[in-house]
């Protein structure tokens, strides 16, 4: 389960996915409007993986991302920004492809070995409260002997392969991820 601290980001999710989409050559104009997001467990416990979904220019967009305590070695280019978490402290928010604790965690669930993450949303005051995704991912197809992720990034251009996962929230679904 990841569990999710009520707390103040700056920035906020929604700051950093716009600046980030304004950065990409596939991330359009507008206004972004959040869709929702899945997560998925990081075994040791260290790296936060969280995929967003966004609309903006009428298209779903799929951001997946790292949140980690240090910067992660040899991948400034891959760097989003950084975040001041006010439960956490300083988070540096990286590419997910370029994140290896996030390749393996996609590539288990590629496999049908890792389920995505039910949320533990933990209150100021300790409480904790269980919460379903609002985005739910399932698997389909069979990996075989595909050994290479791809992550979509624009939802009406899928990416494809041997096994796919497909994301689906109240009004749509898309292919996220495959293996090839």
């Amino acid at each position: 389960m990841a569990l999710v601290h009520q707390a103040t980001l700056s920035p906020t999710k929604l700051e950093l996915v716009t600046a980030y989409l304004d950065s990409v050559p596939w991330g359009g104009t507008g206004e972004v409007e959040m869709i929702g997001g899945y997560r998925f467990d990081d075994p040791a416990g260290e790296v936060g993986v969280e995929a967003l979904l966004v609309s903006r220019d009428d298209r779903s967009l799929h951001i997946p991302l790292t949140y980690r305590g240090a910067p992660l070695p040899e991948a400034d280019e891959f760097l989003v920004s950084t975040m001041t978490h006010s439960v956490l402290g300083d988070r540096w928010i990286y590419e997910a492809a370029a994140d290896p604790v996030a390749v393996d965690c996609f590539v288990r669930a590629l496999r049908g070995r890792q389920e995505q993450a039910r949320l533990e949303i933990q209150s100021s005051d300790g409480s904790v409260t269980i919460q379903e995704p609002p985005v739910r991912i399932r698997l389909e197809g069979a990996p075989a002997d595909a050994t290479a992720l791809a992550l979509s990034d624009d939802l009406a251009s899928p990416v494809s392969g041997a096994a796919w996962l497909v994301a689906e929230w109240d009004g749509g679904a898309g292919v996220v991820a495959a293996l090839r």
